[in-house]
């Protein structure tokens, strides 16, 4: 015989399961997980995401692996940034804002230069000419 608190374990495992895993996507969303000034990162392409729920660039800087979230997809493809303008290998400047947890290699980015062309993901949010 099955125990009826059975179903309710697996209802409440479950429910923790997918509210930690939502907890961590979250976690990174907006830019409250960011620090207040710019933020420059420069270093070469090693990966290239455009998906949800952020288009993203790994870089290595001087040896060190970033992560640098853009902005969705939608809009980070209208600023003319898709996967055809960049390779793997290819320099890239980020510019936007590092998390704020320093030992975080990881920065959400306003705006990106690549082959000399520059993409404004974020154009409300770029640094001040």
């Amino acid at each position: 015989m099955q125990s009826p608190f059975n179903g309710i374990r697996s209802v409440t495992l479950a429910a923790a399961v997918i509210l930690a895993a939502a907890t961590a996507a979250y976690a990174h969303h907006g830019w409250s997980w960011t620090q207040d000034g710019f933020f420059e990162l420069r270093g070469k392409i090693t990966a290239i995401y455009i998906g949800n729920p952020h288009a993203t660039l790994d870089v290595d800087a001087e040896g060190e692996a970033w992560r640098v979230d853009l902005a969705p997809p939608s809009r980070t493809i209208a600023a003319g940034f898709t996967e055809e303008v960049a390779k793997i290998g290819d320099e890239v400047t980020a510019i936007g804002h590092r998390s704020r947890d320093e030992t975080e290699k990881w920065m959400k980015a306003s705006r990106i230069i690549v082959n000399g062309k520059t993409y404004d993901v974020y154009p409300d949010r770029v640094p001040p000419a």
